[in-house]
Order: C-alpha cells, then sequence, then structure tokens
C-alpha cells in the first residue's frame, strides 16, 4: 500500500481484511451468510456489499487472491537453482503453508468459475506442473508419482483443521513430512495402486452440484 493516499490505503485494508475474513469464514462454513463475513471482518454489511454484489462474487474474488497466491509459491519455487527435490519440496510445504488450496476442498462447487478464474488456475497449474517436472526430471521423486497426484496430496494435508491454528500447523508438518519422504525416489518399494485423477476429474469438483426440481 505505499504511495497510496490516506483514503485508498484505508480501502486497501478493508479489502485486504474482508477477503481474509471471507476466507476463515468461507473455509469453515462454505454456507455461511454474508453477514458472518462482515462480522469476521469488523466492517457493516452495507460496507460489504458496496464491495461485491454478493457472495457469488466474493467467493470468485477469493478464488481469485487464492490462485495468484499460489502462482506466486510456484514461481518462487522455480526461481530457486538448487536442489530440485527442495524447490518441490518447498513448493508443497509453501502451499500447505499458505492454506490457499484448502479453497479447494471446501469451496469447489459453491460457485461458478468466471473466464478469468479459469485463466489463473491454468496459469497457477503450469507452474506447479513446471516445479513438478524438474523434480521429476532429476530424479528426485518416484517414478509412478505423477503431477495429477500433488492436488490430492495438498487436500489430504489441507482436511487437518483443528480449532487450534497452531495445533493444525504443527499436525500438518508432521504429516506433509510422511508424505513428502512416500513420493522421494528412494521411497518407491513398489508399484502405486490404481492411477492418478484424471483433468476431467479434477475440474469436475470446481463444477456447480446440480439441484434438483
Amino acid at each position: 500500500m505505499t504511495g497510496l493516499s490516506g483514503r485508498k490505503a484505508e480501502a486497501a485494508r478493508n479489502d485486504g481484511a474482508i477477503l481474509d475474513a471471507a476466507r476463515t469464514v468461507f473455509i469453515r462454513t462454505p454456507e455461511a451468510p454474508m453477514s458472518a463475513v462482515a462480522a469476521e471482518a469488523g466492517v457493516g454489511v452495507g460496507a460489504l456489499y458496496r464491495r461485491y454484489a454478493g457472495k457469488e462474487q466474493l467467493l470468485q474474488t477469493l478464488c481469485a487472491d487464492g490462485l495468484r497466491r499460489f502462482a506466486g509459491v510456484a514461481e518462487a519455487a522455480l526461481a530457486e537453482t538448487g536442489d530440485p527435490w527442495a524447490a518441490f519440496a518447498g513448493y508443497v510445504r509453501g502451499i500447505v503453508e499458505s492454506d490457499v488450496h484448502a479453497l479447494t476442498v471446501r469451496l469447489a462447487g459453491t460457485f461458478t468459475p468466471t473466464a478469468e478464474l479459469h485463466e489463473l488456475a491454468a496459469r497457477a497449474g503450469a507452474l506447479g506442473d513446471e516445479v513438478f517436472r524438474r523434480a521429476r526430471d532429476a530424479g528426485a521423486l518416484r517414478p509412478d508419482f505423477e503431477a495429477a497426484d500433488v492436488p490430492m496430496l495438498f487436500e489430504q494435508i489441507t482436511a487437518i483443521r483443528l480449532g487450534d491454528p497452531a495445533r493444525t500447523a504443527a499436525l500438518r508438518g508432521r504429516y506433509l513430512t510422511l508424505l513428502l519422504d512416500a513420493v522421494r525416489a528412494t521411497a518407491a518399494t513398489g508399484a502405486l495402486p490404481s492411477t492418478p485423477p484424471t483433468s476431467a476429474e479434477l475440474a469436475a469438483r470446481w463444477r456447480p452440484a446440480a439441484t434438483e426440481n
């Protein structure tokens, strides 16, 4: 917010507070009303509706923010010039610690993605795949571990959520370490059963569920 006028800086702070509040509220309770977000953010419901026409638009904005954060973590991993395994592990840890993938677990299928979201998702996915490819080409990953497995790894870890944020982070770190050890090339002791999810299976989760008449 450096360089913004007082009023613009305040608006930027409010926008950030609203998105942080929305992330907290909707990850906890996806069906929560807009009033719950306003209360969490400490703003009036009217102020919230002046920024977002409704819950659908707020969810779309929240998802776009998450995808940009995801892309930022992947870009940081790609900027690493050292050990490809360390870059891959850092990327996975960064996504888990930023909690952006929890939006997939909790919000997929609850709103209609926009063209911008499809573009952001494609970019974030391509960056993540490149991090994976570098680690795979360096021989750091077990040969039957595929790029399509990575989103499922994120979902397993971000499903861990307790009332205490510190304890949640500690447990996620514990089980993420176990999973990362399992996907290293040195861990391959037998073929994995089944196949990774297809792109169609992953994309289908973002389509709003059909409503019954």
